[in-house]
C-alpha cells in the first residue's frame, strides 16, 4: 500500500540530524513566501510525527510535501529535499501564500477584511492537476454491500449509468462590491471534483432568481436521471437564512431571491420521478445571514404528520441530504484567492475519504474540520446538516 503524506514527511524529517530539524523547524516560523507556522505550535512538537501531523493540518495533504520541500531547500538539506520530491511525487504545487478572508453580510454589500490575520487552510492552486480522488477497491464495495445488504443504496454500474450534478455559481452581481473574489477557483474545484465521482456537470454561472429556478426544474426534467443512482445540486452565491441571491439582487431592490425550498420542490418525487428512491445530495455555499457565527442557531422542530399514509403511496420528499456552509443566521467565510473554507474542505474530504466512508460520515468530517480553532483564527463558521431524509447509506464508491 502507498504511504501516506504523512509517512512520506516522518520519513525526511526522522532523516535529518538535530542541528537540521532546528533550522527547519525556525524557517517554518519566519516563512516568507507563505503560510507560517507559530512559534508556539513549533515548540509543542516532541518528534518527527508531531512535525508532519502540524505540517499536514497546516498545509493540507496537498500542500504540505511541496511546502516540505520549500524550506529543506531553503536550509541547505537538498538531498533530503530531493528525495521526498522523488518519492512523494515530483512537481507538486506549491501551497500559496494566504490573503485576506473575506465575508458579505445578506446582500448588503458590507465586506469584512481579514487584516492580515493568518488563517491556516487552503488548498494549493492547480493541486488537483496532479491528484485524484483516491479510488474504492472492489473488494471493500463487496465486503459493505455483504456486511450492510438492504441498508445501502444501490449503486448501478459505471458503464450503463448516467450520472447528473448542476453546479451554480453567481460571482459577478450588478452591485459591484457584491463580486465573489475567490469563487471561480471554487467552481474549477468543485467541478473537478464533480467529474472525478463520476458526475457529468451542467454548468452555470452568474444567474439571477429566476433563472436558476428555471436551470433547477430543467435540470430535474433531464432523462439522463432514469438511468442515474444520484445526484449532486451545487449551488454557490450570496445568500440569506432561507434563499440565495440573484445577481441582481441589491439594496435598493432585494426582490432577486431564490428560495432553497425550491430546489427540494424540484427535485422530489412528484417533479422528478427520475429519482425516485435515489440519493440527492445538495451542497449550498452562501451566507445564511449575518452574525459572525459566535452565536449558534437551531434548526426549527418539523412538524408532526397528521396521518400514516398508506402503502401505495410514496413520500413526496425523500433521499435528500444537504451540507449548507453554515448554521442559520450566520456568515461563510471566503478566501480572495483559493475560494471559501467550505469548498475547500469539501473536496478535500471527499478526495480522500470518499472510497471509505458514506455520505453523512463523509459530511461529519467536513463539520469536525470547522470545529478546529486552528483553522479560520478568530472567524467561526460551522457547516451543518440540513434536511437529511436518508434512510439509506450512500456510498459513492469512486471509480467503480
Amino acid at each position: 500500500m502507498a504511504k501516506s503524506t504523512k509517512e512520506h514527511l516522518e520519513d525526511t524529517f526522522n532523516d535529518l540530524g538535530t542541528e537540521e530539524l532546528k533550522r527547519f523547524k525556525n524557517k517554518l516560523c519566519d516563512r516568507k513566501k507563505g503560510a507560517g507556522i507559530r512559534k508556539a505550535q513549533i515548540e509543542k512538537v516532541a518528534d518527527a510525527i508531531d512535525l508532519a501531523d502540524l505540517m499536514v493540518r497546516t498545509f493540507t495533504s496537498t500542500g504540505a510535501v511541496p511546502a516540505a520541500i520549500e524550506i529543506l531547500e531553503a536550509v541547505g538539506c537538498n538531498e533530503q529535499a530531493a528525495e521526498l520530491k522523488e518519492n512523494a511525487g515530483h512537481g507538486l504545487p506549491v501551497a500559496q501564500p494566504h490573503q485576506d478572508v473575506v465575508d458579505y453580510g445578506a446582500g448588503q454589500g458590507q465586506k469584512v477584511e481579514g487584516q492580515g490575520q493568518k488563517v491556516e487552510l487552503t488548498l494549493s492552486d492547480d493541486w488537483h492537476k496532479q491528484l485524484h480522488v483516491v479510488l474504492c477497491s472492489q473488494q471493500f464495495k463487496d465486503k459493505i454491500i455483504r456486511q450492510n445488504g438492504q441498508e445501502i443504496y444501490e449503486v448501478k454500474e459505471k458503464k450503463v449509468r448516467k450520472r447528473l450534478a448542476l453546479l451554480i455559481n453567481n460571482i459577478d452581481f450588478d452591485e459591484k462590491a457584491m463580486t465573489r473574489r475567490g469563487a471561480d477557483t471554487d467552481e474549477k474545484n468543485m467541478e473537478w471534483l464533480l467529474k472525478e465521482l463520476d458526475y457529468q456537470v451542467v454548468k452555470h454561472k452568474n444567474l439571477s432568481a429566476k433563472e436558476m429556478e428555471k436551470a433547477v426544474k430543467d435540470f430535474a426534467r433531464r432523462e439522463e436521471h432514469a438511468q442515474s443512482d444520484s445526484t449532486f445540486v451545487v449551488i454557490m452565491s450570496h445568500g440569506k437564512r432561507d434563499a440565495i441571491l440573484g445577481v441582481h439582487y441589491s439594496t435598493s431592490d432585494p426582490s432577486d431571491t431564490f428560495l432553497v425550498d425550491n430546489i427540494y420542490r424540484s427535485l422530489n418525487t412528484e417533479n422528478c420521478p427520475g429519482l425516485r428512491d435515489k440519493p440527492k445530495v445538495i451542497l449550498i455555499q452562501a451566507c445564511r445571514g449575518g452574525e459572525s457565527g459566535r452565536m449558534w442557531a437551531s434548526d426549527g422542530e418539523p412538524e408532526e404528520p397528521e396521518g400514516i399514509e398508506g402503502d401505495d403511496f410514496v413520500h413526496k420528499e425523500k433521499d435528500f441530504i444537504s451540507l449548507m456552509s453554515c448554521t442559520p443566521d450566520t456568515k461563510s467565510y471566503r478566501h480572495v484567492e483559493n475560494g471559501t473554507f467550505y469548498v475547500q474542505n469539501v473536496v478535500d474530504v471527499l478526495m480522500n475519504h470518499a472510497h471509505e466512508d458514506h455520505i453523512e460520515e463523509l459530511f461529519r468530517k467536513v463539520i469536525r474540520r470547522f470545529d478546529s480553532t486552528d483553522m479560520m483564527g478568530s472567524y467561526r463558521q460551522m457547516a451543518c446538516k440540513d434536511r437529511a431524509s436518508l434512510p439509506k447509506l450512500f456510498y459513492l464508491f469512486p471509480g467503480l
